[in-house]
């Protein structure tokens, strides 16, 4: 019995897609070990209220880049899958050139909405450390929203490890040199501008590194020409998606940066970064599967595609389970390692992980709908989940402080994910969750 389960389990891995996604697993966790190394030594070096301020601009700057992007990281990837179909992957260069200057207009645009706001409205909502933050990062908004389309882009050209080592590894690798610097000058004051300096330049690099790799299709033909309007109106449901997703990741730490101080921000800030090696496998799988269901789907191949998201679900669970026990079991000794006061976040740290336990379970929800034209149903239950999870916040945290705003991202994270299951299942009787 025992020989037969590992045989099954050998075979398993061994799958195309499944050994793809291990590899994207590796980086990614080379990655999060960058990541975490990073967060160690600058919550233990740092003053709390310097990473407060990191961590706020970091969530500020996750929404208006998700605004900035319009969804088209996510739609490059159903246009990578329809070309693929039609083996004409080259034709991207043209999605991507028209990409590029969507982004680039509504980056400034919304650069400029922002300066103005806060200009005239920044002091009555917002004190004026938090306005001084939020004018600084918007400031690079529009490189950083590049960098985003940038490394999605090259998912869509099946250059999954580049990708991979542009989100995972240089992401973080500059700015950890960057504080390693300001700790030995005495200069920790600059940790803010370091991140945002960070960003731009990757930012400007990978967009030279992607328009260098095009220039070998000087000759190209285009015979299916998607124009502006039709890139939009593809990717403009996913960026509301988007937007909605990326607010529940980072309201609650907006709030509490309302109604607390940045001290309990880096606090609750720590046990959120803990719980993205909870989402790592599910996002490492989702880099290799996504371009796979939009083309199984444009096939009309629907047993092959059951199977591939069965996979994946089951690859999910298996490599996540046991993270998600251990964390569980460590927290306390976990959040010490970032230094004092941290383990101030424990009970937060456990409601996340219940959050994150419902999302492993219920798989690949939102990359599926994203693929197969569902983006709009995605959208409406994103949107709804926001609502919730920002009521809950401004309920719960006032009284919980960081255990509320935990609760109210748990919440509205399971809604989302159960809802989105149940919804593919009557739709498509397609079962994205373990089974």
């Amino acid at each position: 019995m025992i020989v037969n389960l590992y045989n099954k389990l050998l075979y398993f891995f061994k799958k195309g897609p499944i050994k793809k996604s291990m590899n994207v697993l590796f980086i990614r966790v080379i990655g999060v070990f960058l990541f975490f190394s990073l967060t160690l030594f600058i919550t233990n070096f740092f003053d709390p209220k310097l990473v407060g301020s990191y961590d706020y601009s970091r969530s500020l700057l996750t929404i208006l880049a998700s605004i900035s992007v319009l969804g088209m990281n996510q739609s490059i990837l159903y246009y990578s899958g329809v070309l693929s179909s039609k083996e004409a992957l080259h034709e991207i260069k043209d999605v991507y050139h028209k990409m590029m200057k969507i982004t680039v207009v509504i980056s400034i645009s919304v650069t400029l909405l922002t300066l103005v706001f806060n200009f005239f409205l920044g002091a009555f909502f917002l004190e004026k450390e938090l306005s001084t933050i939020l004018f600084k990062s918007v400031i690079i908004l529009l490189f950083y929203s590049l960098l985003i389309v940038n490394i999605d882009t090259l998912r869509a050209l099946k250059k999954v490890y580049l990708s991979e080592f542009f989100r995972n590894i240089l992401r973080y690798t500059p700015l950890f040199l960057v504080a390693i610097i300001l700790y030995l000058t005495n200069n920790q004051k600059w940790l803010l501008e370091g991140f945002l300096l960070s960003l731009s330049l990757l930012g400007i690099g990978s967009t030279i590194y992607i328009l260098n790799y095009f220039k070998k299709y000087k000759s190209i033909v285009v015979k299916n020409n998607f124009s502006y309007k039709s890139i939009i109106k593809r990717s403009s449901p996913m960026a509301i998606s988007a937007v909605a997703f990326m607010l529940m990741q980072s309201v609650d730490i907006i709030l509490l940066g309302k109604f607390t101080d940045l001290a309990v921000v880096a606090y609750y800030a720590s046990s959120v970064k803990i719980t993205m090696v909870v989402g790592l496998v599910l996002t490492s799988v989702n880099a290799i599967y996504a371009p796979i269901i939009s083309e199984l789907f444009s096939l009309n191949s629907f047993n092959e595609l059951k199977v591939k998201l069965q996979d994946a679900t089951r690859l999910i669970s298996i490599l996540t389970l046991p993270v998600i026990v251990f964390i569980a079991f460590s927290s306390k000794l976990i959040l010490s390692v970032f230094g004092d006061n941290y383990e101030k976040a424990q009970s937060a740290l456990l409601i996340l992980l219940v959050g994150q336990t419902v999302n492993m379970f219920c798989g690949s929800v939102g990359i599926y709908m994203n693929m197969t034209g569902k983006q709009k149903v995605l959208q409406s239950i994103l949107i709804i989940s926001f609502l919730l999870n920002l009521l809950f916040n401004w309920i719960l945290i006032p009284i919980y402080g960081m255990n509320g705003a935990a609760i109210s991202t748990a919440l509205s994270m399971a809604f989302w994910n159960i809802t989105g299951a149940i919804y593919l299942l009557k739709k498509d009787k397609i079962k994205t969750f373990l089974n």
